[in-house]
């Protein structure tokens, strides 16, 4: 009972808001939350030089990965902003499938990685600066770096050696809202497309292997802003 008071409380607060204004040109705005990073990947098939080929069927995976996720942005006019976001480092599990009869062996979890994708952005808000609700949308270029990649010990175990990934620059889009609850508070959701291509690379029995990876995560935010 006493939480659905407080729920309630809570929500007649944010809908008593309205006068509450909303961002205008010279305004800093930090914004705070937990980030998540879905991977929707999709792979080429694996190059094994052992075998001297692509192996039909065969893909790389990629887990998603939730941080604590920062944005900082300044409003150029009333409804133009430059954002950038960044984040603590994500961490990924990497894995094989596919592999068929005699390497089947090699399918699983091949080792982990991590990444950091700082994305400057553009974007517009379309409402009135009086406005308590603030939509906007935006684009921008990610650069995702990759590093602290390292191998399991299964995989070690297997055969593999060495693990490494291309860094990656692209496009990136979003969508989002803000809500003042007052002058300089403010809740905020937001959910990104960005375009991350890279390769990853191992070895097994001495010969290369490797896969072009289309990592293409959507990035959710949710979080709180303050405007300075």
């Amino acid at each position: 009972m006493k939480k659905t008071l407080l729920a309630t409380s809570l929500i007649a607060l944010a809908l008593a808001a309205p006068l509450a204004q909303a961002h205008k040109a010279g305004d800093i705005i930090l914004r705070a939350g937990a980030v998540t990073v879905d991977p929707h990947e999709s792979s080429s098939d694996i190059w094994v030089g052992a075998l001297n080929t692509d192996v039909a069927g065969t893909k790389a995976t990629l887990d998603s990965d939730t941080q604590l996720g920062l944005n900082f942005a300044y409003m150029v006019t009333d409804h133009v902003g430059v954002e950038l976001l960044a984040a603590t480092p994500f961490t990924h599990n990497v894995g094989v499938k596919g592999m068929p009869g005699p390497f089947a062996g090699l399918n699983g979890k091949l080792g982990e990685l991590k990444h950091l994708p700082p994305t400057l952005s553009v974007v517009y808000y379309p409402l009135d600066a009086a406005s308590a609700f603030q939509p906007y949308v935006g684009a921008g270029i990610n650069y995702t770096w990759f590093f602290d990649t390292e191998l399991t010990s299964e995989a070690e175990n297997k055969g593999f050696s060495g693990f490494d990934l291309d860094d990656s620059w692209g496009l990136a889009a979003q969508v989002g809202m803000d809500y003042m609850l007052t002058d300089n508070v403010m809740v905020n959701a937001q959910v990104r497309y960005i375009d991350i291509d890279t390769k990853g690379s191992t070895n097994y029995g001495g010969r290369e292997v490797e896969v072009d990876v289309d990592v293409d995560p959507f990035v959710y935010m949710i979080g709180l802003g303050y405007k300075f």
